[in-house]
This record gives C-alpha cells, sequence and structure tokens, in this order.
C-alpha cells in the first residue's frame, strides 16, 4: 500500500482505474491514490480480488484504499466488451466522485471464453471463441472504454489517458498469439488516439509491462526463485510498484507533454525499437 506522505501532486482529481481490484489495477489505483486523486476502482466481478488471494471484495478494495490513503473511492462493476456496462460505470463514477480526468485502462487478461488461459493457445488452433474472447476483453475494451471517456475529457479540453499494453506486442510468438495481437492492437490505438486528442490538451499513452509479480502470474505458472529478488539485477520480475510509477509519471505533472508514446516496463529483456 502506498503512503499517505505522497506529494499530492492529483489532489482534486478523478480517476477512473479498470480492472482495479487486484495486481497492477489495484497498484495504479493505490498510486493515483496516495498522490491525492478520488479514485474508482472497477472491476467485472464483485469477488474476483480473492481470486489469487490478493483481497476480498471490490467493495472492500475501494475501501481499504480511501481509508488507508485519504481519498474518495468507489467501486464501479461492469463487462467493459459492452457499451452499455461502459456507460454505467462511467456514470456511476461522475456521479459518485465527480468528472473523469484521469483513465487507467487495465482490464484485460489472455483469458479463454470459458475462463483460464485459452487451450489450445497458439496462432493456428486456438478456437475461434477464444479468439474472440481475447481480442474483445483487450483490444475491443480498450477502444470502446477510451472512446467513452475521452468524449467527457473533449469537453473539458483536458486529461489523461493510459492504456495497458504488453511486452507480447513486440515480437512474434507461438503462445498467447492473440494475446500478443490484442496487444499490438491496443498499441496502435493508444498512438491513434493521442493523435486526435492532441489538440484538447489530452495525453495518451501506453505501457507495456513484461513480467511482473502479480498473484495471477505467480499463482499460474513455477517462477525462478533467483528472479523474485528486487536488487543487484535487472534481470528479475518487476514487483507491481515499479509499474505503477509509470502510471504515476504519465498521470501527473512531469506528464503533460509527453503523448502517443509506449513504454515498456520489462528490465530491458526488449533492446530494439518499438
Amino acid at each position: 500500500m502506498a503512503s499517505r506522505e505522497a506529494t499530492k501532486t492529483l489532489a482534486g482529481r478523478v480517476a477512473l482505474v479498470t480492472g482495479a481490484g487486484r495486481g497492477l489495477g489495484r497498484a495504479f489505483a493505490e498510486k493515483l491514490a496516495a498522490l491525492g486523486a478520488d479514485v474508482a476502482i472497477h472491476g467485472m466481478r464483485e469477488n474476483g480480488p480473492a481470486e489469487y488471494g490478493e483481497g476480498t471484495t471490490l467493495t472492500a478494495v475501494a475501501a481499504e484504499i480511501g481509508n488507508a490513503l485519504g481519498v474518495r473511492t468507489m467501486r464501479a462493476l461492469g463487462d467493459l466488451t459492452k457499451a452499455d456496462d461502459i456507460s454505467r460505470v462511467i456514470a456511476e463514477t461522475e456521479a459518485a466522485l465527480g468528472p473523469i480526468d484521469i483513465l487507467v485502462h487495465n482490464a484485460g487478461g489472455d483469458i479463454a471464453a470459458g475462463g483460464g488461459k485459452p487451450d489450445p493457445n497458439d496462432a493456428v488452433n486456438i478456437q475461434e471463441a477464444d479468439v474472440r474472447a481475447v481480442l474483445d476483453r483487450n483490444l475491443l475494451s480498450t477502444i470502446l472504454t477510451c472512446q467513452a471517456v475521452a468524449r467527457g475529457m473533449m469537453e473539458r479540453r483536458r486529461g489523461r489517458i493510459v492504456t495497458l499494453g504488453s511486452v507480447a506486442a513486440f515480437k512474434g510468438r507461438t503462445n498467447s498469439a492473440i494475446y500478443a495481437v490484442a496487444k499490438a492492437g491496443v498499441t496502435h490505438y493508444t498512438r491513434c488516439l493521442a493523435d486526435q486528442l492532441r489538440p484538447y490538451d489530452i495525453a495518451v499513452n501506453c505501457i507495456a509491462p513484461g513480467d511482473t509479480r502479480t498473484g495471477r502470474f505467480l499463482g499460474t505458472r513455477a517462477v525462478d526463485p533467483d528472479r523474485l529478488v528486487e536488487t543487484g539485477t535487472l534481470d528479475r520480475i518487476a514487483t507491481v510498484d515499479e509499474v505503477a510509477r509509470v502510471v504515476e509519471f504519465f498521470a501527473g505533472p512531469m506528464g503533460a507533454f509527453v503523448s502517443g508514446q509506449v513504454l515498456r516496463i520489462d528490465g530491458g529483456t526488449q533492446c530494439w525499437p518499438a
């Protein structure tokens, strides 16, 4: 949990963080709250935070963040592949907290239509239902959510949008191929949106994490304990806070003139142009 002592550079701002019940999304929400922003904590399921032992309910997570960091929070439930749900989440957020100044669209994942990872999960044999589920969860939800939030930001002529990409977007791969394709689409949609929103003083950027030690990551695979060190080498797995610091940059004053960028947070595993 971030500290109350952080400089309140985002005091008076309202943030919506999607997929914020656990993992990176929760870390993003905590970081923005520590900087003084009021935060809507979105999730698809009320009990989602309990899935990998990172909390109990979405309602509880919102309360914990608000109480610990002294800001207003709320929980917002919705399926962000559905335009009606997105409209409702935005309306509920703005009714409770005010107009959205910051969107961090973190919701996504390499998740099959029936849950879990697609199986098979390669470029040729993945089932159609899983192709659609992965594209919808990652690319479609990004487009629809950013569209809906951007319209209000354009009217107010201010705002920050941060999307969640992945290092998977920048390298051909057999496994999780559709996830990689979806994240490549997220990356380029971010650039296109940034170009359109320049005249409105709205900065739009994408963060692309590599391996990060979330509950889901650690709970779904064998992890080399040597990669769980936190100092002495960049050949390791990132902490959630190391990724969340980049959201602080993109959402805060230092990122005011930075837009249309994708920043890989991977300790240098990909040392080639994006």
